[in-house]
């Protein structure tokens, strides 16, 4: 089980929820079929500190959503596709919004594949596909995710072309040393290689909480989010200034502190409307980064080669 995210006993400056845009599902808890050790919440076979959502705890916060005008809708975890009811869920979502499904790409079934490429083609709304991959190369990649990750997360994308859908590939930057135009162009090249002429492309930064505390550091304490430092500084574009996430313990700020104590918000959104601080050093990522989890257009990359 995770340690607890620290708070910092600090002055912090609070963010208010402007508009609730974007909502979030932890559809797996934190179990997950890898046990990658850059993991931010620590997922692995054996991490049930949370729990699965089933499909009308789902339905019942999206019809919530809709009074409160929620725009898009978001589904991680752990690993999404254990979760028994995931293809029900993402048809489900369909109705209400354009979904994102955050995984890593490893246990796909092509059955599931084929519902959810007619799910979406019925919809007037989009469905996305987030997969994690994080070096071009086995020698970079498996090292971090887990021996044999690579070669079973290329043959996920593959299967996600091959019903039609264009995944977007999220890399997180798993070396302070890392050169992005190096890494992007490796990315560009490795997905050409496999069919996917038009890539698009997420690189991430590191978020030093977790797993990712022992594989390189923590946060130091000069990292962190001060009064000073959001004067002249636009809120909006901070994940907490427009999105929730659901979870089977309840409502929660963000998708990166569900770990921290006082990122519980309540049971229900309209509970969660409400600001919140930034005390978490991982805030800091997220100033620096801005909208890291979410999908706007500005932060992926679409490659045309001709």
């Amino acid at each position: 089980m995770a340690i607890p995210l620290p708070i910092l006993d600090r002055p912090c400056p609070t963010v208010n929820l402007n508009h609730l845009d974007h909502l979030w599902f932890q559809v797996a808890g934190t179990v997950c079929n890898l046990k990658c050790n850059h993991c931010f919440i620590s997922c692995s076979p054996h991490n049930h500190t949370f729990g699965f959502l089933d499909l009308e705890t789902v339905r019942r916060h999206l019809d919530e959503s809709v009074k409160l005008g929620v725009k898009e809708y978001y589904f991680t975890g752990g690993e999404p596709f254990l979760n028994k009811d995931m293809t029900a869920i993402l048809e489900l979502a369909l109705n209400y919004g354009p979904a994102t499904v955050l995984t890593n790409g490893t246990v796909f079934k092509d059955e599931w594949l084929r519902r959810l490429a007619r799910a979406e083609a019925d919809s007037p709304y989009s469905l996305e596909f987030r997969v994690s991959i994080d070096g071009y190369t086995a020698e970079e990649n498996d090292p971090v995710r887990g021996p044999g990750t690579f070669d079973r997360a290329l043959r996920g994308v593959r299967q996600l072309l091959a019903h039609g859908f264009l995944p977007i590939i999220t890399v997180t930057r798993t070396s302070d040393d890392i050169d992005d135009a190096d890494l992007f162009a490796g990315f560009v090249q490795l997905l050409k290689d496999n069919g996917y002429q038009r890539p698009r492309i997420k690189l991430l930064p590191t978020l030093r909480i977790g797993a990712e505390e022992k594989r390189q550091r923590g946060y130091r304490d000069n990292e962190r989010v001060s009064p000073e430092m959001m004067q002249g500084f636009d809120p909006a574009l901070l994940v907490c200034s427009n999105s929730r996430i659901v979870t089977d313990r309840g409502v929660y700020v963000c998708p990166i502190l569900i770990e921290a104590p006082d990122a519980r918000l309540g049971n229900t959104l309209v509970e969660a409307l409400v600001p919140y601080p930034l005390r978490h050093h991982a805030c800091y990522t997220c100033y620096q980064y801005g909208m890291l989890c979410s999908n706007p257009s500005s932060s992926i990359a679409k490659v045309d080669h001709g």
